[in-house]
């Protein structure tokens, strides 16, 4: 019997395939493929975060950010320069504000 997967996975992934018996089948992404499939992969882990809300979905979110940044010539401390600013500017989410509407002034 042939599942088909077509999605991005793990690097042992395959290995881990091939010691449960079975024969998988892949190729190597493109630059452009990989940039595409990581997308595809952050939906993927952030919608079984939210079914599961487990800490190893946020590992696993956290995992395709760091891939994300990899792929695009990034570094983690790059990405926590950009977070600081953004907090800079607009603060972080520790006041627990959830805007309901806004009215202009008359």
């Amino acid at each position: 019997m042939v599942k088909n997967i077509n999605k991005l996975v793990r690097d042992n992934i395959p290995n881990i395939i091939k010691a449960n018996g079975q024969v998988p089948y892949y190729k190597k992404l493109s630059d452009e493929e990989l940039q595409k499939q990581l997308k595809a992969k952050l939906v993927e882990e952030v919608n079984e975060y939210l079914e599961s809300e487990s800490i190893e979905e946020l590992a696993d979110i956290v995992e395709v950010i760091n891939a994300i940044l990899l792929n695009n010539n990034f570094t983690l401390d790059d990405l926590e320069k950009a977070r600081e600013q953004k907090v800079k500017s607009n603060g972080a989410f520790l006041g627990k504000y959830y805007l309901e509407k806004i009215e202009d002034k008359k």
